[in-house]
């Protein structure tokens, strides 16, 4: 049965990058009536920087184990290349001034094919701005959202903590106080792990690549696996990056380096992105260091000279998932529990993002024209929007992998003609960077 503390204009599933970012821009927003949206956020790990008052746990027989669940970190150690959309978002809901003296500019990118002719330059300069986009630790995002969230008194936490049912008929009873229109509102019921019952006009599913919300829906998901893995370790090189970013397209797969700010003790220090089939990672990985060092230094080249640190290696393996649909009765899918793609061009998070900031303005249009938002209208143009935006950097980071992964002498020759043109060819040049700055 729920009670009244558990009903909720809107609920989060996932409080992760993209669950905080959601809750954060939906929290300034109003009702009619002048009062704030009520927001329930339920996430397996403990945030930090979150007053304990905001924090709703439940001690039952499985809270040990679930606390031992949420002692891992609600943000991993990996880097982001944040578009200049992104950027100007975060700006937006005031996350940027936290992050600001973390975050590296890229202020130009440099694109090549190893051993062959073509290539191509971007800069910021070009195009009328400070930076293409900006490199900074996906921790340090994470946790300047929680940071201003905390400020929230309308946001409730519900962790460590967990979907486990959704009842989608819900109820359409209405509290005393509620107007005419809200009366006939249909409202779904989402159980926790916990036990606990929420009630809410809509269902935010931000809860990963495998989105229980999403599979307690039914939604299905397309999946592609681009038999590849990403290895991915902070390097420190030789000479300076000057704010410059590299991708570079070899035999042995795509390396992309990107500029990080310093810290201590490494001043020249860069962000490694290295796709590479399964076997060549596994076999890379197990090198020691001084190895490591001297084959990525051979792979990538001499442009930013000799590899001189190498830290801590993960590898990924890298596939694409997309749920056939965005959304469901009064839930919609956000980030990636929508979408998981490829790294090549750097756009998943931003992707995320952009879907984040399409669902805050639609729902605060519903607001303002007094009108459900969780309405069938609603979720049908976030669908329309996210597709195609979805369709858009699906096709782009495809495109590349596919063109860049085949060494067949016509589309050798057509891609470094491709690339060489792009310097001269502007309206090219400037769709393939404003697409990459996120607009």
């Amino acid at each position: 049965m729920t009670n009244n503390n558990n009903k909720f204009d809107v609920v989060i599933s996932g409080g992760g990058l993209s669950g905080s970012l959601l809750a954060l821009s939906l929290s300034t927003l109003t009702k009619t009536d002048g009062s704030l949206l009520s927001i329930a956020i339920i996430e397996k790990a403990i945030p930090e920087k979150i007053s304990a008052e905001t924090i709703s746990t439940h001690k039952n027989q499985n809270n040990e184990s679930n606390q031992n669940k949420s002692a891992q970190p609600l943000f991993d150690d990996r880097v982001l290349a944040l578009s200049h959309g992104s950027a100007a978002y975060l700006q937006k809901v005031g996350v940027w001034p936290i992050l600001n003296n973390d975050a590296c500019a890229i202020t130009s990118i440099d694109i090549s094919d190893r051993g062959h002719f073509g290539k191509a330059r971007m800069s910021a300069s070009e195009h009328g701005v400070n930076a293409l986009g900006y490199v900074v630790d996906m921790a340090l995002i994470g946790k300047a959202q929680l940071q201003v969230l905390a400020q929230k008194k309308n946001v409730q936490w519900f962790s460590p903590n967990s979907v486990s049912d959704i009842d989608w008929q819900g109820s359409s009873q209405a509290e005393p106080h509620e107007t005419s229109q809200n009366k006939t509102q249909k409202k779904i019921t989402i159980t926790l792990s916990s036990g606990d019952e929420l009630s809410t006009s809509l269902l935010l599913a931000c809860d990963g690549a495998h989105s229980p919300c999403r599979q307690l829906a039914n939604i299905d998901v397309s999946h592609y696996d681009y038999q590849q893995c990403a290895l991915i370790a902070n390097v420190s090189t030789e000479k300076n990056h000057n704010n410059k970013a590299y991708e570079r397209f070899t035999e042995f797969g795509p390396i992309a380096m990107l500029p990080l700010k310093p810290s201590a003790g490494e001043k020249n220090r860069c962000s490694l992105v290295w796709s590479l089939s399964p076997e060549q990672a596994k076999r890379i990985q197990s090198l020691d260091d001084d190895a490591f060092k001297l084959e990525l230094t051979a792979a990538f080249g001499s442009w930013l000279g000799d590899i001189t640190y190498a830290g801590k290696r993960d590898v990924y393996p890298l596939v694409l998932l997309q749920a056939t649909q965005q959304t469901y009765h009064r839930m919609a899918l956000v980030g990636n529990a929508s979408h998981t793609i490829h790294p090549i061009a750097g756009q998943g998070f931003n992707l995320g993002l952009r879907d984040v900031e399409v669902l805050a303005n639609l729902v605060s249009k519903a607001l303002k024209n007094n009108q459900d938002i969780g309405s069938f209208a609603l979720l049908q143009n976030y669908q329309d929007n996210r597709i195609k935006d979805q369709k858009e950097v699906i096709q782009l980071t495809d495109s590349l992998v596919t063109l860049f992964a085949n060494d067949l002498p016509p589309l050798v020759a057509g891609r470094n003609i491709a690339l060489s043109a792009m310097n001269f060819f502007k309206p090219l040049k400037s769709a393939l960077v404003n697409k990459t700055m996120g607009y």
